[in-house]
């Protein structure tokens, strides 16, 4: 259900992130730019890239090494993605630590002509940490129960 949720605001800010910069670039060839168009798609932008990275981490769809699945044996391989996603878990937290202190510190700045807080931009670093960080506990749960299987 969460999923179905992200993956729909994912797909509206796309649309929106799109909608929004052909309707500026139609008022700018007619003359009559919209200012604030360029601090929307940015806040838009990067609320879209936390929810896409999100999304791709519960499919499994980053970048991994397939290297050590052909040299270890599955029970190694097991443990040695374990390790990864703990590896990648305290990475996580440490970038959350930051992206709390960095929201906090650009709310009293106002962003160009839309006059919003910057801290709406940042935002979106905190928010997609933290579903960063559920989609990986969630995984270490599921790995640790299918170590006995393998």
């Amino acid at each position: 259900m969460l999923k179905r949720i992200e993956f729909a605001c994912a797909g509206g800010l796309l649309v929106a992130v799109v909608v929004l910069v052909a309707i500026a670039s139609v008022a700018r060839a007619m003359g009559t730019p919209i200012i604030w168009s360029v601090e929307m798609a940015q806040l838009i932008f990067a609320w879209l890239c936390m929810l896409a990275a999100d999304i791709a981490m519960q499919e499994d769809r980053h970048f991994g090494l397939q290297v050590l699945q052909e040299v270890f044996s599955a029970r190694t391989v097991g443990m040695i993605e374990i390790f990864n996603i703990l590896v990648v878990i305290s990475f996580l937290a440490f970038l959350l630590y930051y992206a709390w202190g960095n929201m906090i510190l650009m709310h009293p700045r106002l962003v160009g002509a839309a006059q919003i807080h910057a801290s709406y931009i940042h935002a979106s670093m905190v928010v997609g940490i933290l579903l960063m960080l559920r989609t990986m506990v969630s995984l270490l749960i599921r790995r640790i129960r299918n170590r006995g299987t393998v």
